[in-house]
């Protein structure tokens, strides 16, 4: 989540090299998980504790049950790791000494979830006021500073549980009871927006770097709300039925642009726009229409030059998006009627790397490239193109069988490798094999179908117009071998921009004749005219 910044630092107590605090963090398009436990330190095992509690955690909530709320996740997470330490402990040492305190809060949307086992702290900083949103477990007073609960000390754990919504500007800050000892809150306070890292060495400051206890700082920071979530959490009705000539707050609907009659051509005050709605199922199917939302999210999000400029209205009374109107051909319907030039597919291939490049500043990957997906247009007689589908875009890494047309998709998507440069670079080498030659490289794909990848024919020999270093270019991209392809974008972005150092690429299996023609014919004519001498030395000494 681009909106919300983690940051987490630790110290070990006086001259000690390693301490038994353990923090981990993960952020992501969905959730952010911040961790923080404090190994407790009468146990000779609490660092490994505090290491494993962490990572456990972690692992779980980012795998948990999607049937399962958060609340129900934490505490089942909690529990479960809890008994595993502690009988372990019991089992191997017949004493508890794999003990820990955890604090722990999850973001989800604008949810805040949070808890705590022992002393270790959460605290809220909302306009400069500064709320300890966990509770401490310690002994009556006459055992103040003893534990009452942590990880691993009984076999059962109460955590303290709590929620919050959070708002813009919320700071989140977990630290062990070696921070707030030496920094009141009034001090954590008025230093909580330096960052975890100056926070921590502050407090060692204040202790002229002798710190009394290991002290750990994680903060959390939202730098703006989700804004996903509030567009889902909108109330807001989707048509079953749209008709020619029907007017939705102000828009009027010209003409279907495809089959499935949810994406119109609509006109406003006449200015020509396309309106997108989700499909009718979606007001039931939360799947359908998250896919939805973030689709209509990233459209307005992402501004740049590569995509339709899009919008989001206010005040909206039905669940819907608007585009700009490009007017142009779809590449594939282009195609019919002729092929991109040698000038357009180099500037179709420059178009498509930097775009890629642009989406993966956003952690990124467009998921579905193709020529169906591209806009060529004409400007003052210059032709440029655009991308004009948003639904197959993805966060980069992942693995997502939807996304994507079978015949574009790298060889690896098919066993269920996630979605990378890698694998986006072959859907670029796709588009422009198709673009100059109108002809796939490996075939039509039917999705289910289970392709082999053989060695596809030359560019040049279905386009003689393109020239050697393109070709080059293309069959690297579009090489069956995810380790013989470009690696990145800028690789073969390069190599578009640099024509003169672009190597020679064929298969592994291509015949030495097709590789270097000209060679074979010299280490050929070479060849016979050995020969020849040879026939002619056995004739006249005969």
């Amino acid at each position: 989540m681009a909106n919300i910044k983690v940051s987490g630092f630790t110290l070990a107590k006086g001259k000690e090299l390693k301490g038994d605090d353990a923090f981990e963090f993960k952020r992501s398009d969905e959730i952010t998980i911040a961790i923080l436990c404090d190994g407790v330190g009468s146990a000779d095992f609490g660092a490994q504790a505090a290491q494993r509690v962490c990572s456990y955690m972690l692992t779980n909530l980012k795998n948990r049950p999607l049937s399962w709320s958060m609340e129900k996740s934490i505490k089942h997470f909690i529990k479960n790791i809890n008994n595993i330490l502690y009988v372990e402990s019991i089992e191997q040492y017949d004493r508890e000494e794999l003990v820990t305190t955890l604090a722990l809060v999850v973001i989800e949307g604008n949810r805040l979830y949070g808890a705590n086992v022992g002393d270790s702290r959460i605290y809220l900083y909302r306009s400069s006021q500064l709320t300890q949103l966990s509770q401490d477990h310690h002994e009556e007073d006459e055992m103040e500073g003893v534990l009452s609960q942590a990880i691993g000390i009984s076999a059962d754990v109460d955590p303290y549980y709590f929620e919050n919504n959070i708002n813009q500007n919320d700071k989140i800050l977990l630290c062990s009871d070696g921070l707030y000892t030496i920094m009141n809150e009034d001090i954590l306070a008025s230093n909580i927006n330096v960052g975890a890292h100056a926070l921590v060495k502050k407090a060692s400051l204040l202790m002229q770097d002798n710190l009394p206890d290991d002290t750990t700082a994680v903060i959390v920071e939202i730098n703006q709300t989700d804004q996903f979530c509030l567009l889902k959490q909108q109330k807001l009705d989707i048509p079953e039925h749209l008709k020619e000539g029907e007017v939705i707050d102000g828009y009027k609907l010209n003409k279907a642009l495809v089959q499935n009659e949810r994406t119109w051509e609509c006109e406003q005050h006449g200015q020509k726009y396309v309106i997108k709605f989700p499909p009718y199922e979606a007001l039931e199917d939360k799947k359908l229409l998250d896919l939805f939302v973030k689709e209509a999210w990233n459209a307005k999000r992402l501004k740049a030059g590569f995509f339709p400029k899009a919008v989001i209205p206010k005040n909206r009374t039905q669940r819907y998006y608007i585009m700009q109107k490009i007017e142009g051909d779809e590449i594939k319907k282009y195609l019919k009627r002729r092929l991109l030039s040698i000038d357009e597919g180099v500037h179709l291939a420059i178009f498509l790397l930097h775009m890629s490049q642009f989406l993966l500043k956003y952690d990124l990957v467009h998921g579905d490239i193709k020529p169906e997906n591209i806009i060529r247009a004409q400007r003052k007689g210059k032709t440029y193109f655009k991308m004009i589908d948003f639904g197959s875009i993805v966060e980069i890494f992942s693995i997502n069988s939807l996304a994507g047309t079978p015949s574009y998709l790298a060889p690896e998507r098919f066993k269920g490798h996630s979605i990378d440069e890698k694998t986006e670079i072959f859907a670029i080498g796709v588009t422009l094999y198709e673009s100059l030659s109108g002809k796939l490289p490996f075939g039509e794909i039917e999705p289910f179908q289970k392709p082999t990848f053989k060695a596809p024919k030359r560019l040049s020999k279905l386009n003689p117009k393109v020239p050697k270093w393109l070709e080059n270019i293309i069959h690297k991209a579009i090489s069956p071998d995810e380790n013989r392809r470009y690696q990145h974008f800028s690789e073969m972005l390069y190599d578009v921009e640099h024509p003169e150092v672009v190597k020679a690429f064929y298969n592994k299996n291509t015949p030495i004749l097709e590789r270097d023609p000209i060679m074979t014919c010299r280490v050929g004519f070479v060849g016979m005219f050995i020969l020849n001498l040879v026939l002619l030395y056995f004739l006249f000494v005969k």
